[in-house]
């Protein structure tokens, strides 16, 4: 047995429910956007992606079960060519819901359904990775200039991009010629 949701109805029963969720759905298909109540909107949008997304898979068997919830013909012919194509790189969030304020009658907060049919955009991964790479060479532009200390021999300032560039050997070189320089005052 289906658990009947929570709190009060939309319409009578579960049945009327059921049948004006679908006649939302349909008419949200057929106008790609609809005016509602908020409440039906936020209850329409489950059913609606639900149905956008048996219409991305495309075969018999999603037709069918489409076709099993909303009986026109013509809606999930539409819903299949037209609409489905346009989100089939979307991997969810077809519908947008917009509120848009209080209805003039009854003051019932009103919203407006509508399926998101424009491309979609890709997040760009290489445009973080773009940005920490430019930043990195700032960083270091600074370190590229000489030291401005006192040199303690005749020997030029290395820079330290070029230290770090050295393998161990030369490394090991240049702290033993830099060692034999510091001596070298101190005896003399």
């Amino acid at each position: 047995m289906p658990k009947p949701t929570k709190g009060p109805r939309l319409g009578g029963g579960p049945a009327h429910e059921r049948l004006m969720l679908a006649n939302l759905a349909a008419a949200l298909f057929t106008h790609k956007a609809i005016t509602t109540t908020e409440t039906k909107a936020k209850r329409v949008r489950p059913l609606a992606e639900r149905l956008v997304t048996f219409a991305k898979r495309g075969d018999l068997h999603a037709r069918r079960r489409v076709l099993s919830v909303i009986g026109d013909k013509t809606v999930v012919h539409e819903l299949f060519t037209e609409i489905a194509p346009l989100v089939a790189e979307r991997e969810g969030g077809y519908t947008r819901i917009t509120k848009i304020g209080n209805r003039k009658g009854d003051n019932a907060p009103m919203a407006r359904i509508e399926l998101v049919l424009e491309p979609v955009n890709p997040k760009p991964k290489s445009a973080k990775k773009s940005a920490a790479a430019a930043a990195a060479p700032a960083a270091s532009a600074p370190s590229e200039e000489p030291v401005e200390e006192a040199p303690i021999s005749d020997e030029p300032v290395t820079d330290a991009a070029d230290a770090g560039a050295e393998s161990p050997e030369e490394g090991a070189a240049a702290e033993a010629a830099a060692e034999d320089a510091v001596v070298e005052p101190e005896q003399a």
